[in-house]
């Protein structure tokens, strides 16, 4: 009787609307400007620093722990079996370059600045009022290999690119947000995805951490959280409105998550908690088992000849994370069976001996139902909240 501009036969016409329930609960990572504040033994370009110089100036002089953090991307995200870093950053905030740089107006606001410092669990409490020449190596070093780098973008362009150039000593973005979010949470860890990748895995990571743009960041701690981004209605959600680079996800959290309308509270759900956690500690052991990254453990997840027991088991675990998300919507009508189909038709004689674009999902049809009934909540959420707004 109906279709939609979508093609579905439920849930509207309009693109769905940003929640208020998911604004500030996704962050995109630090963007650097400059790899000179990077030490990383990877890299090919000579802009960062050796990981042995790094541990020369720690030893030197300890305080320098202070501002060097271990910096992840997307692709450590992915492919190490752990999610272990193998770069680090230096990180002087937002602080002034010296002392004299604070001026009067620091003065008239220290108590506000004392109490923002203290949300930054990575700021070092005997340097109330700290600056980037507290620690002159590692300036040093950033004024070598990135104020060059700025001045020229300064040059270039007019933008917020070349405005950065006055304050090369910055990390152009910071996600300041997020930490303070984390601060405040207390979290000890943090929910994460690549933001672009094949599978649209999610893991836990540290809270010391310096996330790179590369990176979408949740300040969630819970397994039914992890349950519920992991679970096939969320990514079917962000496949169809977030964008794409080649085949794989381009995962914007304003499209992906500040849009999604979860089951009621789904963030303390003890179904989704149990379903989320027996799901994640038994992916991570099978990585650290075999070895193998997300990528290449999801890679043989939706593999139609992988017949490893470990795998159907991750399969089956993967279903029971489904159940227990579809069962908090109230959804017990639909079947989490899922087959072996392609995201997309192919010529057989052309495509060769290249891997085949099998995805281990729900027929079409069950797919276009779900998108339907979460594009009518997302709509129901939206009305709901703009009533609540109204009303206030």
């Amino acid at each position: 009787e109906t279709i939609t501009a979508f093609l579905f036969h439920r849930g509207g016409h309009g693109d769905p609307a940003r929640l208020a329930a998911n604004a500030g609960k996704s962050f995109v990572g630090s963007m650097l400007l400059g790899m000179g504040f990077t030490f990383d033994d990877t890299d090919k370009k000579g802009v960062a620093s050796p990981l042995a110089e790094m541990r020369r100036l720690v030893e030197a002089d300890p305080r320098n722990r202070e501002v060097i953090f271990p910096y992840i991307g997307g692709e450590e995200v992915n492919t190490s079996p752990t999610h272990a870093h193998h770069r680090y950053v230096m990180n002087f905030r937002d602080w002034p370059l010296r002392r004299e740089d604070i001026g009067e107006s620091w003065a008239e606001t220290d108590e506000e600045r004392r109490r923002e410092l203290r949300r930054q669990p990575i700021v070092p409490l005997d340097y109330p009022e700290p600056v980037a020449a507290d620690w002159p190596e590692l300036l040093a070093i950033v004024q070598e290999r990135v104020k060059p780098e700025r001045l020229q973008s300064s040059q270039r362009s007019k933008s917020s690119h070349g405005r950065r150039a006055g304050v090369w000593w910055q990390l152009y973005h910071q996600a300041k947000d997020l930490q303070a979010s984390i601060a405040d949470l207390q979290l000890k860890r943090v929910l994460a995805i690549s933001r672009i990748g094949q599978h649209a895995a999610f893991t836990f990571l540290p809270n010391d951490r310096v996330y790179a743009e590369t990176t979408i960041i949740f300040p969630f701690d819970t397994h039914s959280a992890f349950c519920a981004l992991q679970s096939r209605p969320h990514e079917l959600w962000a496949r169809f409105f977030g964008s794409s680079m080649k085949d794989d996800l381009r995962y914007t959290p304003s499209d992906c998550f500040e849009t999604f309308p979860f089951p009621e509270q789904w963030e303390a759900r003890p179904a989704l908690e149990a379903a989320g956690k027996a799901y994640h500690d038994f992916r991570a052991a099978l990585m650290a088992r075999n070895d193998e990254g997300l990528t290449r453990t999801y890679n043989r997840f939706h593999d139609p000849d992988e017949t490893d027991p470990d795998i159907a088991k991750l399969r089956a675990l993967h279903a029971a994370m489904d159940r227990a998300v579809l069962d908090a919507y109230g959804w017990r009508d639909i079947p989490t069976a899922c087959e072996f189909l392609l995201d997309y038709e192919i010529d057989e004689e052309e495509w060769g001996r290249r891997r085949k674009p099998y995805r281990y999902r729900w027929p079409d049809a069950i797919r276009d139902e779900i998108l339907a009934r979460l594009l009518a909540l997302n709509a129901e959420c939206a009305e709901a909240e703009r009533a609540a707004a109204d009303h206030e």
